[in-house]
């Protein structure tokens, strides 16, 4: 028989207990000011976490910054001069000039009328030129002519008053102001006629310069006109001709510092030209400048070589060869370091604050892969090889570690 439990599930199904659930703790509430120090360490913390992350970008900045200027500084491969053993024989390039040499202008105005020389011709002292048409000038001489003659009647006329008018007070026929005046008349008459006659002189000196001459004896090397060609007087003209006195010839070379106390006056040299090889020209040492020069470390120094023949041009490039007998070494430098500007021929230093100095230099012999330098740098010198077109005076480089940069031998 079911029981009283049983009866109270219509279904029938067997009573299953429902699960306890156990509540949670009860925790006590938070104070107000642990809260409020919470959320301040909280903040504090962002707060700290941008300030590092500002900080580190700004280093970054720094750091990028500081790479950027680095690369932006050239590095470059330095070399020193090279110490050779000394030659018993110093050659040196040298250029052959003139002894004298004169442009020729015109010292009056007009146009040529006809010229006697040209380039080429071997001329002597006061030989006639050229002609120039003078015609402002020639009526301006005509009317001094002109003036000089009525200055001299006038000075005819006031002596003949000044004598009469002084015999007439003799007599007391005239007052003593009335011949004043006319003797201080005559003195006036004789000062006109002087200005007068200073000018006709003026006048016939430029007539005479319509006549060109040459000044000394030599070669006409140049003619710049034409007949018919305008002519303006003085240097601000046109040049006429150019003359030169060739024999003999002034050679000039600069000798490098070290070689400079051997090189005297009277000392015998000869010259040599690329294109007459074999032949040797004598000279003599003529005189010196007697100072270094500050740029280059060179002594200025003038052969003199007789030229007889014509053989020797002025204007050629040639070497001068000197027995110095001096135990000077001598100095070489790599060809790819050389810079070739408007200046001439230089080569880059770097100084001891890494900045460089474009030195001008004076080339000797070429040896190939190496050329002798005569003047401008010495063996402690760190010379850029290879060096950019666009490096500048002063600018400043980094030089690069022994085992990248480049050797000559």
């Amino acid at each position: 028989m079911p029981t009283e439990q049983e009866n109270n599930h219509p279904t029938g199904e067997p009573h299953h207990a429902l699960p306890q659930v156990t509540p949670p703790p009860e925790l006590p509430a938070a104070s107000p000011r642990r809260a409020v120090i919470i959320v301040v360490l909280v903040v504090l913390l962002l707060a700290l976490s941008g300030v590092v992350s500002v900080f580190s970008r700004l280093r970054a900045s720094r750091a990028l910054a500081k790479e950027t200027d680095v690369d932006a500084v050239a590095t470059v491969a330095v070399v020193h001069p090279l110490v050779e053993k000394p030659d018993e024989e110093l050659v040196l390039p040298a250029s052959l000039q003139a002894y004298e040499e004169s442009p020729i202008y015109a010292r009056t105005n007009g146009y040529l009328l006809k010229w006697y020389k040209d380039i080429g011709s071997h001329v002597n002292k006061g030989e006639l030129l050229a002609d120039i048409d003078t015609p402002e000038v020639d009526q301006e001489l005509s009317q001094a002519r002109a003036t000089r003659q009525q200055a001299s009647a006038q000075l005819d006329i006031a002596k003949i008053s000044a004598d009469r008018w002084q015999n007439l007070r003799k007599t007391d026929s005239v007052s003593q102001q009335e011949t004043d005046m006319q003797t201080s008349a005559y003195q006036q008459a004789i000062a006109n006629l002087a200005g007068v006659e200073a000018n006709l002189r003026r006048l016939e000196q430029l007539e005479s310069f319509k006549h060109v001459y040459a000044p000394f004896s030599g070669v006409l090397v140049k003619r710049d006109v034409d007949p018919g060609a305008l002519i303006n007087a003085g240097g601000a003209g046109t040049e006429l001709f150019i003359v030169a006195k060739v024999d003999p010839l002034r050679v000039f070379t600069s000798v490098p510092q070290i070689y400079s106390p051997a090189i005297k006056n009277g000392m015998p040299a000869f010259i040599t030209l690329p294109e007459l090889a074999g032949k040797q020209f004598p000279g003599t040492v003529a005189r010196t400048a007697d100072a270094i020069d500050p740029v280059t470390r060179t002594l200025l120094t003038e052969v003199d070589v007789p030229n007889k023949n014509g053989q020797l041009f002025r204007g050629s490039f040639g070497e001068v060869h000197f027995k110095p007998k001096i135990n000077a070494a001598k100095v070489t430098v790599p060809v790819n370091a050389l810079i070739f500007q408007h200046d001439g021929a230089q080569v880059a230093v770097v100084g001891g604050d890494n900045k460089v100095q474009l030195r001008p230099i004076t080339i000797g012999r070429d040896y190939g892969t190496t050329l002798e330098v005569l003047g401008g740098v010495n063996a402690d010198d760190r010379i850029i090889i290879n060096p950019d077109d666009s490096l500048e005076d002063g600018q400043t480089v980094n030089v690069a570690s022994d085992n990248q940069q480049g050797k000559h031998s």
